[in-house]
């Protein structure tokens, strides 16, 4: 985790995460890129025949002088030796989900961490947050973040899994996050109607899965609920969870809309923080 991409736009949520990535980089000895992305929405004049609008230049520059000047005032507030840690800004303009996925390609970015608000009803169904939207995109680690959370209070991680035994780089990324934060592991097991099964073979196959992990500092958990995503958000909550780990596939277009994630489910309502990666990257 040397470095870490924070998408801000300077609202409460970004900032909180910007804090959690200069708490990562000072104990990972690493380096904060802060990247603002000025979305132009689209415009019409209105004529017989409509005009895109031609976004001014002028505009531009003003807009990005003025991230300039939140991202120095940001610096102002906190008390960050720069010599110690490097902290860049830079701006850059398209959508932001292609905006931030192109940086990390640019500039090899290790972890992404960023701040949500979440989705909900039709807005979660057809657009989705930004968070839940580079989750799905980025083929590096995301830690998604809610509200202010400190490095040093993330003791445990809810890893919701398949005992899947192929998944060999997914599982080294988890178990070098536990070992960064020095946390217990809570692997978790959701049993659905869908997909039921005994608990006692579901119970055998998840010690296998540690053991063939070679898993340390950790408990075994199996729940039942009606979903995936339900089942995951109720146990972390119930065991007072300070983190979440998951896998996702990634899926785009079409097969993202008929199946979704379970991951991006979960990062549009949780509250703590949840740290996903890509299976397909992984």
């Amino acid at each position: 985790m040397k470095k870490i991409l924070v998408p801000c736009d300077f609202s409460g949520t970004a900032m909180q995460a910007f804090d959690l990535a200069v708490e990562i980089a000072k104990k990972s000895k690493g380096e904060v890129l802060v990247m603002h992305a000025i979305e132009f929405a689209p415009a019409y004049e209105t004529s017989f025949v409509a005009q895109p609008y031609v976004f001014n230049a002028t505009m531009q520059e003003e807009l990005e002088k003025d991230a300039q000047k939140n991202f120095e005032e940001m610096m102002r507030t906190r008390d960050i030796d720069i010599d110690s840690l490097p902290v860049s800004f830079y701006t850059d303009h398209g959508t932001i989900t292609d905006t931030i996925t192109q940086f990390i390609d640019d500039h090899g970015i290790d972890l992404v961490v960023m701040g949500t608000h979440g989705a909900s009803g039709l807005k979660e169904f057809f657009v989705g947050s930004n968070a839940e939207k580079v989750v799905r995109f980025s083929h590096v680690p995301v830690l998604a973040v809610k509200s202010p959370v400190s490095l040093t209070s993330l003791h445990s991680i809810v890893l919701p899994t398949m005992p899947d035994l192929s998944h060999h780089l997914f599982v080294e990324k988890v178990k070098m996050l536990q070992n960064f934060l020095q946390a217990q592991l809570h692997i978790l097991y959701v049993n659905t109607p869908v997909n039921y099964r005994p608990e006692k073979d579901i119970q055998a196959e998840l010690k296998d899965f540690a053991r063939f992990y070679k898993l340390e500092h950790y408990t075994v958990n199996i729940v039942n609920s009606t979903d995936e995503p339900t089942g995951i958000i109720a146990f972390a909550h119930d065991e007072h969870a300070d983190m979440i780990a998951m896998s996702t596939h990634g899926r785009k277009g079409l097969a993202h809309f008929f199946n979704g994630s379970i991951a991006e489910d979960v990062v549009n309502h949780v509250d703590c923080p949840i740290w996903t990666c890509t299976l397909n990257e992984a």
